[in-house]
């Protein structure tokens, strides 16, 4: 094996910029153009939701400090997938793997396509065909809908091409995003409507309740999914050790100050009542600051924005179930690497044929309902899992430890809990969802059990047969004495 390559024959082609890039990318999303005005109906006030904002930032760094260690430990591609698999074996990880296929990755990526086609061809697209049961929409077929599924069919072709192309068309949608971001927020503030007296107002006592706070926060972390972007590709960075658990932490710290300074221009263009419930809020505050014409020239541009997004998770997903393929845990043709352009294309393929099947068969909106929920569930044990863990000793110039451990885990674990009790009793709907997504995974899960010939290793913890030496090695590599 190449040191320029990991065991699966992937290729450590990605720098730190780049891995750094694909988590900005990620993140920064139809999240924070679309989620302030659902936060500010459960807080009504402008103090409360940057700290709402703040929060939930430092949620997703606390996240980012603990996957640091496990992409340190574990520096392959799958992400949840891989470091689930080493620590608690093959059924929570085929399970973290098969969410993120249907609401990490696919799901996203269907609804950053409409919203872009919805801006580009118009939210009002007449439909040519439709299909209902029972007054059910089954599948629609509109100009909107096939430019979205064209979106992402080009944008899966781009990344199947090779990864120095894909990365390169990457950093180009992430810079034009990000500059796109930081002109908005410079304009904002020399173009403000309102004071910092009138943003920083004392709020009402209700504005931090627990249960108001908590709900605000199950919006606040779908905007700041993707922070572990960086983890699913770790087979393809260059020093993971060293690499990974930087893009994580820094992409992490630089989108939580672009999400504060972005709100805070949305307050200083509205206040609170006029930002409750709305949807488009980016768009809306744009009119307000700089008048109808410009304002819908910036909808315009944010809607190109969005295809940094859809490259993102479209380079990043495919590389779970291509980690997944190689232990036996899904369908093996995901597994290949292309001979001369070294990409997971058929995983790729795929991924894409699941996004635009949502697209057409309009499922998307439902699956959105608990992307929140179902992540924060898969990031919780995950994390969990570095309690099962020995500590790396000090001496492993290799291993990045999480600082504060086991305080930041905690933290962390506890935060989510808070966010998932929460997400129980105000949105039922999106648990039984999930429920019903996890049950679906186990059923599928079953299949390739029994074709896999999984057994069970002396530790207890169950392996496909010709894995199992893989595992136990590993561990044993932790075990040293500090």
């Amino acid at each position: 094996m190449s040191p320029e390559t990991d065991a699966n024959g992937l290729k450590r082609d990605i720098g730190l910029a780049s891995a750094l890039v694909l988590v900005i990318a990620n993140m920064v999303g139809t999240g924070v153009f679309t989620t302030t005005g659902f936060i500010m109906a459960e807080l009504d006030s402008g103090p409360a939701l940057l700290a709402c904002w703040l929060v939930g930032g430092g949620f997703a760094l606390a996240g980012a400090l603990c996957y640091g260690e496990l992409g340190s430990r574990f520096p392959k591609a799958g992400g949840e997938y891989a470091y689930l698999y080493q620590i608690f074996g093959p059924l929570p990880a085929f399970l973290s793997g098969w969410i993120s296929l249907i609401v990490g990755f696919s799901a996203p990526i269907a609804a950053a396509a409409i919203a872009f086609s919805a801006y580009i061809a118009g939210q009002e697209s007449t439909p040519w065909f439709t299909l209902k049961i029972l007054d059910a929409q089954i599948l629609s077929i509109s100009p909107a809908s096939l430019l979205a599924c064209a979106i992402v069919a080009v944008l899966s072709l781009v990344h199947c091409h090779s990864l120095d192309f894909g990365k390169k068309v990457q950093n180009f949608l992430t810079l034009f995003k990000i500059v796109l971001i930081i002109g908005f927020i410079i304009a904002g503030f020399l173009m403000r409507t309102r004071g910092i007296g009138e943003v920083m107002e004392i709020p009402k006592a209700s504005s931090f309740s627990s249960s108001g706070f908590a709900v605000a926060l199950i919006f606040v972390s779908f905007a700041y999914s993707g922070w572990n972007a960086a983890a699913y590709i770790g087979g393809e960075i260059k020093n993971p050790g060293k690499n990974l658990p930087l893009a994580l932490i820094l992409g992490t710290i630089i989108v939580t100050g672009l999400y504060l300074l972005l709100n805070l221009v949305y307050l200083f263009a509205l206040p609170p009542d006029r930002i409750t419930g709305v949807l488009e809020i980016g768009k809306v505050a744009a009119v307000a600051l700089f008048g109808q014409n410009i304002g819908a020239v910036f909808g315009i541009a944010v809607a190109f924005g969005l295809l940094s997004v859809i490259s993102a998770m479209i380079m990043a997903g495919p590389r779970v179930y291509f980690a997944m393929a190689r232990d036996g845990q899904f369908f093996s043709s995901l597994s290949k690497v292309h001979e001369t352009r070294r990409t997971p294309r058929r995983a790729i393929l795929f991924q894409g044929g699941v996004a635009i099947g949502m697209i057409l068969l309009a499922a998307f909106d439902q699956l959105l309902i608990y992307i929140g929920f179902t992540l924060s569930l898969c990031a919780t044990l995950t994390v969990a899992g570095l309690f099962r863990l020995p500590r790396p000793s000090v001496k492993n110039p290799d291993i990045y430890r999480c600082p504060g451990y086991p305080f930041i885990p905690l933290f962390f674990i506890a935060g989510n809990i808070w966010i998932i009790c929460y997400s129980i009793v105000s949105r039922p709907t999106a648990v039984v969802f999930g429920v019903l997504t996890i049950l679906a995974g186990v059923a599928i899960y079953a299949l390739f059990w029994q074709r896999a010939g999984i057994v069970k290793s002396d530790s207890g913890i169950i392996h496909r047969l010709e894995n199992i030496k893989q595992p136990m090695a590993v561990t044993r590599k932790y075990q040293e004495p500090v």
